[in-house]
């Protein structure tokens, strides 16, 4: 499964849900992370929503529930395990 966050530099809730993700290890993702200045539909779309993370399946994105930002790993991991379910074979 991958997972794409849509972020830009200097964006401190980007910045520390990117982190959060990174220190998930009960989960197997793959994690891209797009810069919204990189292109201008990335812009256009998130520009006043960043950050915002999507599931990537069977080649379509589905954009997934927004996490507060005072979310533990711990509870990142549960609310991804319920959009993500068992990937072990994935």
């Amino acid at each position: 499964m991958r997972l794409i966050l849509y972020s830009k530099l200097g964006c401190h809730l980007c910045e520390g849900l990117q982190e959060k993700l990174e220190q998930i290890q009960g989960l197997d993702f793959d994690l891209e992370v797009r810069d919204i200045t990189s292109r201008p539909d990335w812009f256009q779309a998130y520009e006043y929503e960043v950050p915002v993370l999507c599931r990537n399946a069977s080649g379509s994105e589905e954009k997934l529930p927004r996490p507060s930002p005072r979310a533990t790993v711990r509870q990142l991991e549960q609310m991804l395990q319920k959009y993500l379910g068992n990937n072990d074979s994935q």
